[in-house]
């Protein structure tokens, strides 16, 4: 499916039973999706830093975990909005990118955000996410070039930092 049809999906706030789902989405779009533009040894080394904990961890300190789902109520993407403006995540499952889910989180997100009186969001985006950042009006501010202790090993790797002012 293209963004000109977009799959049916109603963005809601995350729920208890959601973290396992969540956990496994992103993982399919890390191991999946991410292939497009990083190497097997730097999504091996990405992937292996995420776990379910992050997400119940997030939960807990009651960031806005922000989730698209089907009709089905299965999640297909979603996104953490932290205390500060800070955009952790933004995730699609691998079957449902190009489909706007990305934008309509950003922009629920966004929303929370000016509720929270957030005047500026920041988020390190990689490289498939910045495209959907900047069409959000998100500014690239610099690239990050760092590295990810994998095995006895640290994989370089990089991401974005991008803003968008709110006020």
């Amino acid at each position: 499916m293209s963004i000109d049809n977009p799959v049916a999906a109603v963005i809601r706030p995350y729920r208890a039973g959601d973290a396992e789902a969540i956990a496994a989405l992103t993982l399919a779009a890390i191991r999946t999706t991410a292939l497009g533009a990083y190497s097997p040894e730097q999504v091996a080394a990405w992937s292996a830093r995420y776990s379910v904990q992050r997400c119940l961890d997030s939960a807990a300190r009651g960031d806005v975990i922000l989730v698209a789902v089907g009709l089905d109520d299965t999640p297909l993407a979603f996104t953490m909005l932290e205390a500060g403006g800070h955009l952790d995540m933004l995730y699609c499952h691998p079957d449902h990118t190009g489909q706007g889910l990305g934008l309509r989180l950003l922009e629920a997100a966004e929303k929370a955000a000016r509720a929270q009186g957030v005047t500026r969001l920041f988020t390190e985006a990689s490289e498939l996410a910045r495209p959907v950042f900047a069409r959000a009006g998100y500014a690239l501010l610099q690239r990050r070039d760092f590295t990810i202790p994998f095995g006895e090993s640290e994989v370089a790797i990089h991401n974005y930092a991008m803003e968008k002012q709110l006020a």
